[in-house]
């Protein structure tokens, strides 16, 4: 369905009922890498909402740059939340989804009952993760430079996007997607506002800590992220946290090992609804 949010329309799936659930993608994905956990989570009773984040998917792309500020990524979230009329919800994100579910988190924390981050940490553990993060976080730069990174990611029918992507289930039809030069900006624009180069120096731009029960999911094969950068979380989480580690499984972990995953948003979400009970 379409929802108008923030003078933007937003392609969200919608489906199942019971306890609200929303999954958030990361990049270079749309609601679609979440179909495993939608079907899974329907069938045992949960209502879930997964949208298309702004540039991405048969989301609105805006042409200014502007618009891709991270707070407007989160605002879009909850404004879906409003107009489903939603109070409370469980949140699951992965990559910048686990980003943007973590900020909404902390922006209204009394709409939040918890919080899986797959694969992608706080910020803070993310900075403080060491230089072998740093050499894993090499493409952040190289996508701030306009034209450039859409140049390179493009050139040779993709190729240098095929290797970034090697183990993603889906890659073939991320590159059909991100043949249109509008959508492959839109989709870049998530990093040149929310980790500018001066992001990597900056304390001050650590997030407050989060609130609320919080899992994170980390699995060995990622080539982007270390382990460390999800276990020291736990330093930015003031309630019960809980680490699970998927071994010889890659960056796109609910495509690569949808059954384990799943698994996993199960127990966790049956753990919470029964502390809330």
């Amino acid at each position: 369905m379409r929802i108008e949010v923030n003078g933007i329309a937003l392609e969200v799936q919608v489906s199942g009922e019971g306890p609200a659930v929303m999954l958030v993608h990361g990049f270079p994905d749309t609601h679609a890498c979440w179909r495993h956990q939608v079907a899974a989570l329907n069938a045992a009773g949960y209502r879930t909402i997964a949208p298309d984040l702004r540039g991405f998917g048969a989301s609105d792309k805006p042409e200014d740059l502007e618009s891709y500020k991270i707070a407007a990524y989160a605002g879009d979230l909850i404004g879906v939340l409003d107009q489903l009329g939603i109070d409370r919800v469980h949140l699951v994100g992965h990559d910048w989804g686990s980003a943007l579910a973590q900020l909404v988190t902390i922006m209204v924390p009394g709409r939040v009952t918890d919080l899986a981050c797959l694969s992608v940490g706080h910020r803070g553990a993310l900075l403080s993760a060491g230089w072998e993060q740093r050499e894993k976080s090499w493409y952040m730069l190289l996508f701030q430079f306009q034209g450039v990174a859409e140049q390179w990611l493009s050139q040779h029918d993709f190729s240098n996007m095929r290797q970034m992507l090697t183990e993603h289930p889906d890659r073939d039809e991320v590159i059909e997607r991100m043949r249109d030069p509008r959508a492959l900006s839109a989709a870049l624009a998530i990093y040149r506002k929310g980790v500018p180069p001066e992001w990597l120096l900056n304390g001050d731009a650590i997030l407050p800590p989060i609130p609320v029960q919080t899992m994170g999911v980390w699995s060995s094969g990622d080539r982007f992220l270390t382990e460390r950068s999800m276990t020291g979380t736990e330093e930015h989480v003031t309630a019960p946290w809980r680490y699970e580690r998927l071994d010889g499984i890659g960056h796109w972990m609910q495509l690569e090992a949808p059954g384990k995953v799943t698994d996993l948003l199960l127990d966790f979400l049956a753990s919470a609804e029964a502390q809330a009970g």
